[in-house]
């Protein structure tokens, strides 16, 4: 076994595993996928520790990095992806997590406003092997609305707020995931659309970098 082959078996088994992700097909894609192939060459040391990791580019509004193996798996498995399903994978980043959907799902949109990111996220995932995979480039808060409507829609960052756009594009029945940050604390929320209106509940606590594209506009304060 290679380095870089038991690092990641040691990610799944005492980062994965342990914390609650109990979904068999999450994990042997975790086992089989490549999660330095995602990673900036001079980082690929940090591909499988327990945290995020920089992707080196950004955009005036954050810097982006790859979710943690541990949270990323929890959303996923949140997600309960089906393998017919549509799914829209916003702010895709390098592709790591559109690469997991890709075991898991008929077809995957990975969307990402970086083109810099956009384009790695391409090469890697046809390096792979994933056919099932396209990926967009655009804002994150409008979503891809050319091939909605989606059955899972999952966030790749933390977000203040769900906008509507993103609500729209579910398919009745349809999923939406994403990490909400409050004041201080952050919690991964789960929406569902049923009979044409959208719920949702927050589950449990999540760390997850910022995505772009999602903040509020500032208030004005009179005095």
């Amino acid at each position: 076994m290679s380095d870089m082959a038991a690092a990641r078996f040691n990610m799944v088994e005492s980062q994965v595993r342990p914390n609650k992700v109990t979904d068999k097909r999450i994990l042997g894609a975790m086992l089989e996928i490549p999660r330095e192939l995602f990673v900036p060459e001079a980082r690929r040391s940090l591909a499988y520790m327990d945290e995020e990791v920089p992707l080196g580019t950004g955009t005036e509004r954050a810097v982006r990095r790859l979710i943690a193996p541990m949270p990323l798996a929890r959303l996923v498995q949140l997600c309960a992806v089906d393998d017919d399903d549509l799914v829209l994978d916003v702010g895709c980043a390098s592709g790591y997590s559109t690469a997991i959907f890709s075991r898991l799902a008929g077809a995957v949109v990975g969307l990402e406003c970086d083109v810099t990111l956009a384009a790695r996220a391409a090469a890697a995932l046809e390096e792979l092997g994933a056919d099932n995979v396209d990926i967009a480039t655009g804002p994150l808060e409008t979503g891809h609305a050319a091939a909605a409507p989606y059955d899972v829609i999952m966030l790749g960052g933390a977000v203040p707020e769900v906008p509507a756009p993103l609500l729209r594009q579910l398919k009745e029945g349809g999923r939406l995931v994403a990490v909400v940050s409050g004041d201080g604390v952050s919690h991964a929320h789960l929406f569902e659309k049923i009979g044409g209106d959208v719920a949702h509940r927050a589950l449990f606590e999540a760390a997850a970098p910022p995505l772009p594209g999602f903040e509020r506009a500032p208030r004005f304060t009179f005095v």
